[in-house]
């Protein structure tokens, strides 16, 4: 059984004493590939490093939500650069982030240029949404006809409803482990529902480790517990589960191959 990990943070300083071990342990529970995300210039440039150290780890580069007050239009030149770098597969982590205060007025201008660019480089984007779905969805909406050649939804946490009119814009959604926690109802009704060739699966690792290793440092290989609880969800064997969210990530990010 061949896994995909869609999101990682295996750039993490949470890593740094046993990397080398916590990819060996992702390629020996079957997870052949990942994508590593930068939150900012120096985990972009962590994480386009760690792709090209490792044949199976790919990057994404941007600026997160959460840095947003300190982003500059002249950023657009490093995130290109590592945008043109042959194992960067997306742009991201970008978008609205409500939950942590962050003024809303400085967001907006960092995850408008970031997605802009990333159409223009014709080169999928990753997008963070945390308590935002509803501006998320009018901004898709408004720059539709700009969109990048996939948008992926990283750690989906909105409810069907909102889910479907992301599918209606061509979104592909990725589900974390909080979708295995017991009381995650709407994320169950959604990977329930979700049509299974637009379905990703993720850590997110190091956080929102899923059950039954919650509480510890998540990491990639940890995502077959993901897997197995939304197999559980769809009614579904889980081969058919990572043979189709695998083949799903192969065709969003533009990688080729088969093992």
């Amino acid at each position: 059984m061949i896994l995909f990990d869609s999101h990682t943070h295996l750039n993490d300083e949470r890593f740094d004493e046993d990397r080398p071990d916590a990819v060996k342990r992702m390629i020996e529970s079957g997870v052949t590939r990942c994508v590593c995300a930068g939150s900012d210039r120096a985990s972009s440039e962590s994480a386009v490093t760690l792709a090209e150290s490792y044949e199976g780890i790919y990057a994404a580069a941007g600026v997160h939500p959460e840095f947003a007050a300190a982003f500059e239009q002249t950023d657009m030149e490093w995130i290109g650069a590592l945008a043109l770098r042959p194992k960067t597969a997306a742009i991201g982590e970008i978008g609205l982030d409500y939950h942590y205060g962050v003024p809303r007025e400085t967001q907006w201008p960092a995850f408008a240029s970031q997605y802009a660019w990333a159409a223009a480089w014709d080169i999928p984007v990753i997008l963070h949404i945390r308590d935002a779905h509803e501006d998320m969805l009018e901004a898709l909406s408004a720059m539709h006809g700009i969109a990048p050649p996939q948008i992926i939804l990283h750690c989906y946490s909105g409810d069907w409803s909102q889910a479907q009119r992301y599918l209606d814009m061509g979104c592909t959604i990725s589900f974390a482990g909080n979708v295995t926690f017991k009381n995650a109802r709407n994320l169950h009704e959604c990977a329930r529902k979700t049509p299974l060739d637009r379905l990703l699966i993720e850590t997110d690792c190091p956080y929102l480790a899923p059950e039954p290793v919650r509480g510890k440092r998540n990491e990639p290989a940890y995502v077959s517990h993901t897997a197995a609880m939304i197999a559980r969800l769809r009614g579904i064997p889980l081969e058919e589960l990572a043979e189709a969210s695998t083949a799903n990530a192969l065709r969003v990010f533009g990688i080729g191959g088969e093992g």
